[in-house]
């Protein structure tokens, strides 16, 4: 019995393990909610205030706890966290899958949905800005609960904590990674005992559980209620945050973590809130931190800092990981990317988007100067999100695992109609906030369908200049005189297998030599997230023997960061044509710059927009790991 009774412990003490981790970074967002959603329903100067009645309030806390359950217990906790690509979870994964299942009649319905899904990953971009300046501005703000006097520090000391926040993501967060856990579980303890408190005053407030008060508030009061929707949504931010993060801590874990401490913590801390509010109607300036006792609100201040700034790293870093999945689908230029952790391949720090996100968010800060300000636009950030979401997880519902369309009709339309409300709310919000993150994805949707349309463009001409692979090794062998070969390895890059290296065609051309072996490389993202070493290398010799030219492909998932050394190491010399050596090897780029041509490849602006985004492309000697010192760069000219 100990024997057995052993591993199965460890077992379990792994399991707890990832569900603290996950606690750490998933629910930092949607965690915090509470801090600002009650607020910003009832609060006074919004546009549409809510009255501070009785039945208004058991409605919100009705409509708060069932929106909670049905957006996030229901739709992604059951249901879209079922759906991954190989345990990759978030909406790029939900792209990659309608790829890979758009074939046929459904294809136009497809390409449609996968437009979405880029203008869904678009706003995630706006999430990432919107996020750390809501969450640091609500927690800094309880400042002025403990000593009114202090209120004009808001702003710069959130804009303190935002530039520390965005200095320190170089030093990535496997060093600290391992305290969020614990901090997080600090946070929903101490958020759930203020609930408790707040209810034992006033326990009616549980009555609010029953969805008649919900319907009750929406039907009796429907102008009212329908515009408290667009704050009510808060209340669910962070959803797609459980969702993005699946592939680093698993399903079973997130929904542990979820149903045992998360879901119950943020309940009990918007029931408190609630009856607090029916006991003292005056309390609606500042509920979360007013149900706190006073002897711990400066602690709570503090508590609440940590866990909004926690909030955000988990959004910055996922702000990362989108851009990063984007560039290797193509819908961005190749970013210089940075590995912070040995052990965990997701934590990454991309320093353009890392700089770009910090000067954002601290516009935003200095603009909006307080959450309450700012939570519109949030709002209007995450249900355009959550309707792409769940309207791309029933298409594939039906299509790829062939659920009876009366369930997909039935559950989907439901699930879709709570979230189209939230929409149509959010969307009297327009002048109010609303607009922002809708300006930030639609600048983020051009850029991305820019770059993939820009990017055809150039390969097709490139192709061009280029011309067949095969071809022209084929002419090398004709060649009269022979070229004459010089001793060494060359590894030329090159974009696919069809078409010659520039910088190998111009070699030849130009200089009249051929290394003794000659490798052309080619990096190929895969539609997954990760590629095994053993399928990483594929090598052809392009129908020569013992020439010394082949092809080589290299395979990685779109998560991964190419490593040419690391991958040429794994060839194997049965299938090379002598030996290799690449301690001295030369690598060979071809570098390509752009210009506008008079050929209507794209519109105008368009042309502009992707030559401008080309700007930002990492050095290519750096993202594909290539000693700097042995590495040729040689131009061409390609007119767009």
């Amino acid at each position: 019995m100990g024997a057995e009774s052993s591993p199965a412990g460890g077992h379990d003490a792994l399991r707890a393990a990832v569900v603290v981790a996950a606690l750490g970074v998933v629910f930092g967002d949607i965690g915090t909610s509470p801090i600002y959603t009650i607020q910003t329903v009832f609060n006074p100067a919004d546009p549409h205030p809510v009255p501070v009645e009785t039945a208004n309030v058991y409605g919100v806390v009705s409509l708060v706890f069932w929106s909670v359950t049905l957006i996030v217990t229901l739709t992604y906790v059951t249901l879209v966290m079922r759906v991954g690509n190989r345990g990759q979870g978030g909406i790029m994964a939900l792209i990659t899958l309608l790829r890979r299942n758009g074939g046929g009649p459904g294809r136009r319905r497809a390409v449609v949905l996968a437009a979405l899904g880029v203008f869904g990953a678009a706003l995630f971009f706006g999430d990432s800005m919107i996020t750390p300046a809501i969450s640091v501005l609500s927690a800094i703000e309880g400042v002025k609960v403990v000593q009114p006097g202090f209120a004009h520090l808001v702003v710069p000391i959130t804009a303190v904590i935002i530039v520390l926040l965005f200095l320190f993501q170089r030093q990535g967060t496997a060093t600290v990674g391992r305290f969020f856990g614990p901090v997080m579980i600090v946070w929903f303890v101490a958020i759930g005992a203020c609930g408790v408190s707040g209810i034992y005053q006033n326990p009616e407030i549980l009555r609010a559980v029953s969805p008649t008060y919900a319907f009750s508030f929406l039907a009796g009061n429907f102008e009212v209620a329908f515009y408290s929707l667009a704050a009510i949504v808060l209340a669910v931010t962070g959803a797609e945050a459980l969702y993005a993060d699946m592939g680093h801590f698993g399903r079973r874990a997130i929904a542990r973590g979820w149903l045992a401490l998360v879901f119950p913590a943020c309940l009990l801390s918007y029931f408190g809130q609630g009856a607090l509010i029916l006991g003292d109607q005056s309390k609606i300036s500042s509920p979360f931190f007013l149900l706190t006792p006073d002897w711990a609100r400066l602690p709570m201040v503090v508590l609440a800092t940590a866990a909004t700034v926690i909030a955000s790293q988990a959004v910055i870093t996922g702000a990362y990981s989108v851009a990063s999945q984007a560039a290797q689908l193509g819908y961005l230029p190749r970013l210089r990317i940075a590995h912070t952790s040995v052990s965990t391949i997701g934590q990454i720090y991309v320093p353009w988007i890392n700089w770009l996100l910090m000067v954002s968010v601290l516009t935003l800060v200095f603009a909006f100067r307080s959450s309450a300000a700012l939570a519109y636009a949030y709002g209007m950030a995450v249900v355009v999100t959550i309707t792409i979401t769940t309207l791309i997880f029933f298409y594939l519902a039906r299509v790829r695992f062939h659920t009876p369309l009366w369930l997909v009709l039935t559950g989907g339309g439901l699930l879709l109609a709570v979230d189209l409300l939230f929409l149509a709310a959010n969307l009297t919000k327009l002048l109010h906030g609303a607009w922002l993150p809708l300006l930030i994805g639609l600048t983020a949707f051009a850029v991305m369908t820019t770059w993939q349309r820009g990017r055809a463009v150039v390969t097709r001409e490139r192709q061009q200049a280029e011309g067949p692979l095969r071809e022209f090794v084929a002419g090398l062998h004709d060649q009269s005189p022979p070229l004459t070969r010089v001793p060494g390895t060359a590894v030329f890059l090159n974009r696919g297998k069809e078409t010659a290296p520039l910088a190998l065609r111009a070699n030849v051309e130009h200089n009249h030599v051929l290394h003794e072996h000659v490798l052309i490389l080619s990096i190929e993202t895969e539609n997954v997230p990760y590629v095994p070493d053993r399928e990483r290398i594929e090598v052809d010799d392009l129908g020569f023997r013992r020439d010394g030219i082949l092809y080589v492909s290299a395979r990685y998932g779109y998560i991964e960061t190419p490593n040419v050394p690391a991958a040429l190491a794994l060839i194997h010399p049965e299938q090379t044509e002598g030996v290799l050596t690449f301690d001295d090897a030369s690598y060979f780029l071809s570098k390509i710059e752009l210009v506008r041509g008079d050929l209507p490849t794209m519109a105008g602006w368009r042309k502009r927009l992707f030559i401008a985004t080309s700007y930002v492309t990492a050095d290519a000697a750096e993202y594909f790991s290539l000693p700097r010192e042995r590495t040729v760069i040689m131009g061409s000219r390609i007119a767009v």
